[in-house]
């Protein structure tokens, strides 16, 4: 069988639960076009009513088929915890609040409301402990060249979403593409952003000549730890 679109899961998961689907939300780098084809997951965000163990139960078959086609798992909320995780994680709300496409339902992020002191709170702890699992990543790789461009291709849309959040604590809007964002942030903190393009360029699979891959991280790490210096005031 092919593989499932988002849309078909939806289907195959409001045909088990009926009424008992609110709506399922596509977020993250499909949603905002911020996409590779065959690089970027399928983020799913399915809003249930009932999350009980007999509803788990009736729709983890479907969830399995589309994890086993490479997919991630769906996450699944009822509306309640989506009220209540505003503050818990504003990141993530955040994040899907500005990027995403309804494929089922009613759309229930326009009246959600995230504190940007929670965010900052949050953008801090994951910059950090990103950072810090980064340089732990990077003692495994014995720097062999390979091993590290992929720790650093692996981790750049990881460190691009939380720099293209961070702009809403300086009151603006974040544009839906992440390296436009942390360019803008850049400016912003007056810092250069160019070893993400390059990063970037690696990840599409492009060769650049005469690279020098431990200068290159180091840049990458250098430029991360000023970012992460400047929100942090």
């Amino acid at each position: 069988m092919a593989k499932w679109t988002a849309e078909q899961f939806t289907n195959e998961l409001s045909s088990i639960l009926g009424p008992g689907l609110v709506g399922v939300i596509l977020y993250g780098s499909r949603a905002a076009g911020d996409h590779l084809e065959e690089r970027s997951d399928t983020n799913l965000l399915a809003l249930v009513k009932k999350l009980d163990v007999p509803h788990l139960k009736r729709i983890s078959k479907v969830v399995t088929k589309w994890v086993k086609q490479g997919n991630q798992p769906p996450l699944l909320l009822t509306p309640d915890h989506l009220h209540e995780y505003v503050n818990v994680f504003p990141l993530e709300i955040s994040d899907i609040q500005q990027n995403h496409y309804v494929l089922y339902g009613a759309d229930p992020f326009p009246e959600l409301k995230v504190s940007h002191a929670y965010l900052r709170q949050e953008l801090e702890h994951e910059l950090q402990g990103k950072l810090l699992q980064l340089k732990t990543r990077y003692l495994l790789t014995d720097g062999r060249d390979k091993k590290v461009v992929e720790l650093m291709t692996q981790s750049l849309s990881t460190f691009l979403v939380l720099l293209k959040n961070a702009l809403w604590l300086y009151g603006e809007k974040p544009p839906l593409k992440k390296m436009e964002a942390a360019q803008k942030l850049g400016e912003r903190l007056g810092l250069k952003t160019e070893i993400f393009g390059t990063i970037g360029l690696l990840k599409q699979g492009e060769k650049i000549p005469n690279l020098d891959i431990s200068a290159l991280f180091e840049t990458y790490l250098e430029t991360l730890e000023s970012f992460v210096d400047k929100i942090d005031v």
